[in-house]
């Protein structure tokens, strides 16, 4: 399955930054940009090699 480009969020709220992936709702967060860009990049992984592709179409249209 080809994906198209995802999208990279991230936020500073109050002490966290929260990082989101709005094509798969898929959301994290870490102390540092950094951190919570490699946390989001780590739940992207684990959804797409956990869920079947008819979920991941289903987040992505």
């Amino acid at each position: 399955m080809k994906l198209p480009n995802l999208t990279a969020v991230i936020e500073k709220e109050s002490k966290w930054y929260v990082a989101t992936c709005p094509e798969l709702g898929v959301a994290s967060q870490g102390r540092t940009n950094e951190e919570a860009g490699s946390m989001l990049q780590e739940a992207v992984e684990l959804l797409l090699n956990e869920a079947d592709e008819a979920e991941i179409n289903r987040r992505i249209n």
